[in-house]
């Protein structure tokens, strides 16, 4: 037992600072998140967002949690701008003291190693869900149960009753069959709370947990009040698993003819019932301890990043060295909004898009984990919203540029809000002609960077360069065309962007020259025309 303590130490402190080499089961890693009371928060971040913004990839390279209690918390608090700016402090705190004291963390580890089963994460079904109910003719159970009692004791005195007693087990057995279906529901997640219970009674043990847990020891007693039989679930689960067939069948002939199953089952739902409060009080307690520990492992692995600074007035966000924390050595640009939005040209694979995520994330994990991929990250507290990768709705007979006239109509509807939203967008209205994008892209441009809202988008319309440079900053991304090469140096640069390299990159790749030809004289072309007008 020794031996096995250290080695799964030893695993975990060798795996502290690196990224997971695990299976992500989105669908369970959600649960919690998905049914959480979100009422009291600033802001949720949607699917949508996530989508835009490969939040799943971005998870998988945040995540460093243990447990899988840890994992569905952290998730939850990734997507969850929260109301309280100073709910970070405290959580800074524990995070110096456990960075400062790695025996202690490495403990906390350890414990929380045990709750690494995939059954763990339906714990939340305990709180969140509701239970199966007892079935109106369920006194008749216990009345059968009774009668088995009865016979058995009765039948030295009486042996006919022997036959009732064979009469009640038929019966019975069919009960018990019956109520496998609902046994199996709480065979994984009844034995992980008791796990749950006790990492948490050895995590409070700790001074430094206490501050932070003043009500787990409370919930500790409730929950060890149902114990004993809820031991009997953990018994069964491994009866599955390892125990003998004859043992086995022994068990189930007893457990059949007193009905054990179903009378322990209702019972213990009945009384996890009302002891939801204190399953998802230990059940925070745990997993926030996890996330910090998971947010340290974090900042530990990455070359740089800095606590955000929140800028309670004005309307600015200064980023200095930012990078996109997925991207392998990714070039880190620098920039200062003040009271303007941004408009970003370039070609296409010039960096655009790459900068507006890299954007997004990073308010995302400032807002939530108080970390940036940064050197210096400032901002206000802000609502995101995206569109950047929209697709069409073919299930619902939605073609790309309704569905993106739909997405946008509701950034401008939230834009009207008395909140800071911060609205991040890749080349707009993309699914029309070149008049009407312009034309539109304008004037919902205007809209969105009214009231106290931040805008990032990017485009290839020059011409919204010259109508938009009063409300909006301009940048660009520029490539360098050599004579057979295009090379992209994917740095920030201020003002719009003057040279345009389509048409060469396309001869540099071997289009005929016809078409090179033809193609330059159009553009002349036009450039002319816009010229004259």
């Amino acid at each position: 037992m020794f031996n096995q303590k250290e080695k799964t130490k030893a695993a975990l402190r060798e795996s502290f600072g690196k990224i997971k080499d695990d299976q992500f089961d989105f669908e369970s890693i959600e649960k919690y998140f998905r049914k959480k009371d979100k009422s009291g928060s600033f802001h949720i971040i949607s699917d949508r967002t996530c989508n835009d913004l490969d939040f799943k990839e971005f998870f998988m390279f945040a995540d460093r949690t243990t447990s899988k209690v840890g994992q569905q918390y952290l998730y939850d608090i990734m997507r969850t701008i929260p109301n309280d700016r100073e709910r970070f402090k405290p959580g800074e705190q524990l995070m110096d003291d456990l960075k400062n004291n790695p025996d202690l963390r490495l403990e906390c580890q350890f414990h929380l190693n045990k709750l690494i089963n995939y059954k763990t994460f339906y714990i939340t079904y305990l709180f969140q869900d509701e239970h199966i109910k007892p079935p109106k003719w369920f006194f008749v159970m216990r009345l059968l149960s009774f009668t088995s009692v009865l016979s058995i004791l009765m039948s030295p005195f009486a042996p006919q009753l022997l036959f009732v007693l064979l009469g009640v087990f038929i019966i019975n057995t069919g009960i018990h069959y019956w109520n496998k279906r609902n046994l199996y529901e709480y065979l994984g997640p009844i034995p992980q709370l008791l796990k749950l219970n006790d990492v948490a009674r050895e995590l409070i043990k700790h001074d430094l947990f206490r501050n932070i847990g003043k009500d787990v020891p409370a919930s500790i007693r409730i929950i060890d009040k149902v114990r004993n039989r809820m031991s009997f679930f953990r018994l069964e689960a491994r009866m599955e698993g390892d125990a003998e067939i004859a043992f086995w069948f022994m068990l189930e002939i007893f457990k059949t003819m007193f009905l054990l199953e179903p009378l322990l089952l209702f019972g213990v739902l009945k009384q996890l019932d009302i002891k939801r409060k204190e399953i998802e009080t230990i059940f925070c307690f745990v997993g926030y301890i996890d996330s910090l520990i998971s947010i340290l492992s974090l900042r530990q692995s990455v070359s740089k990043y800095c606590r955000p600074e929140i800028n309670t007035s004005g309307k600015s966000i200064t980023g200095v060295d930012i990078y996109h924390p997925l991207i392998r050595e990714c070039v880190p640009n620098s920039l200062t909004t003040e009271n303007k939005s941004i408009l970003l040209t370039g070609s296409n694979m010039s960096g655009k898009t790459t900068f507006i995520r890299s954007v997004g994330i990073n308010a995302i994990s400032a807002m939530t984990l108080n970390t940036c991929f940064a050197t210096q990250f400032r901002l206000p507290v802000l609502k995101l919203y995206s569109a950047i990768r929209i697709s069409d709705d073919l299930m619902n007979d939605k073609s790309y540029y309704f569905e993106e006239v739909l997405t946008i109509k509701k950034m401008v509807e939230r834009s009207q809000t008395a909140d800071a939203n911060l609205f991040l967008l890749d080349e707009i209205f993309k699914g029309t002609n070149t008049i009407e994008r312009i034309s539109a892209g304008k004037a919902v441009l205007s809209v969105l960077a009214k009231n106290g809202n931040i805008v990032f988008v990017s485009t290839h319309d020059i011409e919204l360069t010259d109508m938009l440079h009063e409300e909006y900053d301009l940048y660009h991304f520029a490539e360098q065309v050599n004579d057979k090469t295009v090379d992209f140096d994917y740095i920030l640069k201020q003002g719009r962007l003057l040279k345009r390299n389509a048409i060469r990159i396309l001869e540099i790749n071997g289009y005929p020259e016809s078409i090179i030809k033809e193609a330059l004289e159009i553009s002349d072309s036009l450039d002319n025309n816009s010229v004259s007008k």
